[in-house]
């Protein structure tokens, strides 16, 4: 019997619902057949696709060690747990949800030090004064090393990077560890800000190691037989075109003449596209244009001499081979 291909999505709270309506709004609708405490699933129209809901730190596993095909989790935890994610896995699209920042805090009373640099210097007289490292209390162990260890370029750009310093990895709430003795600075993650200031921590000026979020993630060492691609490919197929219809906005302008100088001339200045190609004599022109140039591109219709404009909202733009599909496939040749 051919294996499914797996989609592993977190199990519980905010970021099951998101990523639930997320996979909704593309059609690919989920189904729990044995109940919402079922740890299995599927995709209504898709039979040969199992949802695994786990959570995220186990999807993350899953996607590294090959036991999930997709998975939706965060970049933090993909960066983290995977060392060599270049290589394992395929960081395929950002989902718009589940942002959080992995950012390096140091107590408030520490009113000199603001940057890494200066870090640097109180780990540095640490080390001269009292004999000792700076303690860095984080669950982030690997994040934590790689940026700690970026040291300036030789053209000067770039930020000094910290020595002398000794992990405390955290188990509980790692806010807390500066207050109580346990560190001197953390590593954390953090969506507002509002529970490190509460615990009197500041967010050093150059210190946020990644800015995160949800993305769908494809795990590069898992079986792709035949059918997980073609059901792989269905499924972002649909995301992409509902990602697409997101971003633009379909624009109709009739024009009495010179439509193809407004194709060269004016749609191109705005990246709109005819996805058409030039209208017949007495159609409108229809374009694409991304929603962040739709009023500049309206007033440039109307300098060239359009007539009637009209906006819509797509619901899905099929394109063919989208990049979030070849993306997929030339990670998976690259295996090969």
């Amino acid at each position: 019997m051919t294996r499914p291909l797996i989609l592993a999505v977190p199990s519980k709270g905010r970021l099951q619902e998101n990523a639930q309506a997320f996979f909704a709004r593309a059609g690919l609708h989920f189904t729990r057949p044995n109940g919402a405490r079922d740890y299995r699933g599927g995709i209504a129209d898709l039979p040969a696709v199992e949802i695994a809901y786990l959570s995220a730190s186990d999807i993350a596993s899953q996607l590294a060690s090959g036991g999930a095909h997709l998975g939706v989790t965060g970049e933090d935890l993909i960066r983290e747990q995977i060392p060599d994610a270049a290589t394992r896995v395929k960081l395929l699209q950002p989902l718009g949800f589940g942002h959080a920042d992995v950012v390096v805090a140091a107590p408030k009373a520490w009113i000199d030090v603001n940057t890494m640099a200066d870090l640097d210097d109180v780990a540095a007289d640490l080390q001269r004064r009292h004999g000792r490292r700076l303690r860095v209390a984080t669950k982030y162990v690997n994040l934590t090393h790689g940026f700690f260890a970026w040291k300036d370029r030789a053209d000067g750009r770039g930020r000094a990077g910290v020595s002398n310093y000794r992990i405390v990895e955290s188990l509980g709430a790692t806010e807390g560890a500066p207050a109580a003795g346990a560190a001197d600075v953390i590593v954390d993650i953090t969506s507002t800000g509002a529970t490190l200031s509460a615990n009197a921590l500041k967010i050093l000026s150059d210190g946020v190691i990644l800015r995160s979020q949800a993305h769908l993630v494809a795990g590069l060492s898992a079986d792709w037989s035949d059918a997980a691609r073609t059901a792989a490919r269905v499924i972002l197929t649909r995301i992409a075109a509902e990602v697409r219809a997101r971003e633009i906005r379909e624009v109709r302008a009739r024009f009495d003449a010179g439509v193809e100088r407004v194709l060269v001339d004016v749609a191109a200045r705005f990246d709109a596209r005819a996805p058409f190609g030039p209208p017949a004599p007495g159609t409108p022109l229809t374009l694409h244009a991304p929603k962040k140039a739709l009023f500049p591109l309206i007033d440039a219709l109307t300098a060239a001499g359009a007539g009637a404009i009209t906006v819509a909202t797509l619901e899905d733009v099929f394109e063919p081979n989208p990049p979030l599909v070849a993306g997929l496939f030339d990670a998976l040749a690259g295996k090969v």
